[in-house]
């Protein structure tokens, strides 16, 4: 680790370590530190592979790391998807936070899967796999548990395209900012919401609500 990560390192670190303060989340050192060179690696790959537009990764370790691991107490079950997942948000946050569930990270650009890939590997994180493809032309042997989605698609989009991952036992889980009643009503017939939380990310502007779904 040179210097000037060394640095940036600690910055974060207390960054960290103060907003974490007000999440009644438990994280470990480990798990910590694994978080926080995942933002250094986004960081250091964003230069090349434009993977978000959150350029501070001080701005990241809130609109990303907080914002995907505050939904970490929702995930009921063991498997899951992150569809659209993109540098592999939420899906590696959580994977993080949650070691004994497995994620399957999706999305169908090739620069993005490689990231994600070389982040498993020098995370050392084993409860990922990263897949580069469409969602809807993806084909599970068995149903998951849950389908993550954060700025993906609209819930009608989402669940279109993602209705064959999981049956009426699993959970669509999508990350959205305002809630939109327009989008709410248009939810195709056969689904149903479950539940809509006001999600609090410390230091977070604006608004955040995680809403659930499942198969009727």
């Amino acid at each position: 680790m040179t210097a000037s990560t060394s640095s940036s390192y600690e910055a974060l670190s207390v960054s960290f370590d103060s907003i974490s303060a007000s999440l009644n989340l438990p994280v470990s050192e480990t798990q910590k530190k694994q978080l926080i060179d995942y933002v250094l690696m986004i960081n250091k790959w964003n230069k090349t592979y434009n993977l978000t537009s959150v350029r501070d990764p001080q701005e990241m370790l809130i609109k990303h790391i907080f914002d995907s691991i505050v939904i970490s107490p929702y995930l009921v079950g063991q498997h899951f998807a992150d569809v659209g997942t993109g540098a592999g948000l939420p899906g590696i946050p959580l994977a993080i936070m949650n070691p004994e569930k497995t994620f399957l990270l999706i999305d169908s650009l090739g620069k993005r899967v490689r990231f994600i890939k070389q982040s498993i590997y020098e995370l050392k994180i084993s409860n990922v796999t990263a897949v580069q493809t469409r969602v809807e032309d993806l084909d599970l042997e068995k149903p998951l548990d849950g389908v993550l989605s954060r700025a993906f698609a609209s819930l009608k989009d989402m669940l279109f395209w993602c209705q064959n991952l999981t049956d009426e036992n699993g959970l669509f889980l999508a990350l959205k900012g305002q809630l939109n009643q327009l989008e709410l009503d248009e939810i195709p017939t056969g689904f149903t919401v479950v539940n809509c939380v006001n999600l609090a990310v410390p230091n977070l502007q604006g608004e955040r609500h995680l809403v659930t779904l499942k198969k009727v």
